[in-house]
């Protein structure tokens, strides 16, 4: 142990950089001396038409750049608009699907709510070939 004492008694330690003593005690008037003059009183010089609309022109230029953008976005995303069933076979093949139509379309409804809603329309008068429902609440 005594020997790893002596070798880091040798060893010159400096944490960081070191400066000489009373460097940055007169720092700020060293650096103010080499500073050129300044006449503070000195009116700015007044302003043309192109610096005074400038900012203006440039929030016009910003605001019409986002319009494009946004344009152009538009354009390339192209239009939802599925048309009517009669152009669009697909569509019109997919709602005939009771199958499709049971397993998208009517999955948040249920079979009372679309019972109620045919005989209201008078598609059919009564429906006593289903079971009544467990827990349906509108029933007393």
């Amino acid at each position: 142990m005594k020997k790893t004492t002596d070798i880091l008694s040798r060893i010159e330690r400096r944490d960081g950089i070191t400066v000489p003593d009373g460097y940055f005690d007169a720092l700020a008037e060293r650096i103010g001396r080499r500073l050129p003059d300044r006449n503070m009183a000195e009116a700015p010089a007044s302003r043309g038409l192109w610096a005074s609309i400038r900012p203006y022109i440039y929030m016009a230029a910003m605001f019409a750049g986002v319009w494009c953008m946004l344009k152009m976005f538009t354009i390339m995303a192209g239009h939802a608009d599925l048309g009517s069933m009669d152009s669009n076979p697909v569509l019109a093949e997919a709602f005939a699907n009771d199958d499709f139509m049971l397993d998208y379309v009517y999955d948040d409804i249920s079979e009372w709510d679309i019972l109620d809603e045919m005989m209201e329309d008078g598609s059919i008068e009564e429906a006593p070939f289903l079971n009544e429902p467990e827990n349906d609440t509108r029933l007393p």
